[in-house]
């Protein structure tokens, strides 16, 4: 147990659970006049999270990537669940009722497919078969993506793509197989809008024009918008909010979180939270840099690729230089499966850090 502390990558805990209780003021002030205190909720799951954070340091990356096949087709069939017995809310099909809780599978996973996807390219040599390579990994990417999709969870279900690029990358696949996936991309735009729904589209057009629809699909982004500039360079103090306060900005508590920062601690508050994402995703790095081992190296890159990904988009469409596509501010916003499996994946990351000190 000595050794687990000694080796634990302390700079990375200290972030991690310094931004996490700065989420619990956030999130008491989005909610405190609503009948029910989800800060209260968020600190039982805060508690499941640390849990899960030791106790991947315990087990290792290496452990769990050998078990990285029951793991990823487990997730798979609970997806598939989720489609029949899930419990909806706002109109999406997400959850997996569990007694009095409910968890989200999607998130963890995000996690399995990421640690499938270490095991199956570590074992291939880069230099031979990265077409057949890579093939099968976009097949293993779009199962969870139609499933999640289908929820529907269009922003859940687009994090697989900068997870699997930023994978690929790391593992050294040829730079042109990148850019081909990147144009292929682009000319299926248009088949790909025609397989959304008619709200998704709305988002689409709302983001490129928010008053195209004030009053409708473009309320949200004109609301937190306002949000964000109204705190101004020092914001107008906790629980001051008014936009969020009286509930102009939907779902702030949860994908929206970054306009009661905004809001509430103005631009310096927002910027130092920035820094402190920053910070976390350049030790990230320096730990994916570090390795030797190919499946840690290529497993640090999915994460840090959807840690990324996530904190950029999340607040890219809170002030409106993103779509809206339903993606949470990682270790702010509320949610139990969200923090859980942020730090079951934080987690592994210190594990290649302590792994790499023992062998």
């Amino acid at each position: 147990m000595i050794k687990l502390f000694k080796d634990n990558h302390w700079p990375i805990f200290f972030l991690t659970t310094s931004l996490t209780i700065s989420s619990f003021f956030f999130i008491y002030s989005a909610t405190f006049r609503g009948s029910e205190n989800y800060m209260y909720k968020q600190l039982f799951w805060f508690a499941l999270a640390i849990f899960s954070y030791w106790l991947m340091i315990m087990i290792g990356y290496r452990k769990l990537l050998n078990l990285s096949t029951i793991l990823y087709w487990f997730s798979v069939v609970v997806l598939g669940l989720v489609l029949f017995v899930g419990h909806t809310r706002h109109g999406a099909q997400r959850w997996l009722p569990l007694g009095p809780l409910a968890l989200q599978p999607s998130e963890f996973c995000k996690l399995a497919t990421i640690l499938m996807l270490s095991q199956f390219l570590a074992e291939r040599v880069k230099e031979y078969g990265q077409i057949k390579s890579f093939l099968i990994g976009v097949f293993l990417i779009a199962i969870p993506f139609v499933l999640i999709f289908k929820q529907p969870d269009l922003g859940t279900a687009l994090i697989f793509i900068p997870m699997l690029l930023g994978m690929l990358f790391a593992w050294g696949i040829r730079l042109r197989y990148l850019l081909a996936v990147f144009s292929s991309g682009l000319l299926s735009t248009p088949l790909l809008w025609f397989m959304l729904k008619p709200y998704q589209q709305k988002r689409l057009l709302v983001f490129l024009n928010p008053n195209v629809d004030p009053l409708g699909s473009g309320y949200t982004a004109i609301q937190s918008k306002i949000a964000v500039g109204s705190g101004g360079l020092i914001g107008k103090g906790w629980l001051h909010g008014t936009q969020t306060q009286l509930d102009f900005v939907p779902e702030h508590h949860t994908d929206f979180i970054f306009c009661v920062v905004g809001e509430e601690f103005g631009f310096l508050g927002s910027l130092l939270l920035i820094l402190l994402f920053a910070c976390l995703v350049g030790y990230f790095i320096q730990i994916m840099q570090h390795t030797t081992d190919v499946r840690a190296r290529v497993l640090a890159a999915g994460i840090i690729s959807i840690f990324f990904f996530q904190v950029v988009v999340n607040i890219g469409m809170t002030v409106g230089l993103a779509p809206i596509v339903g993606v949470t501010l990682p270790l702010i916003s509320y949610g139990g499966s969200s923090l859980i499996a942020t730090y079951i994946a934080i987690g592994l990351l210190v594990s290649i850090h302590r792994e790499r000190s023992i062998f």
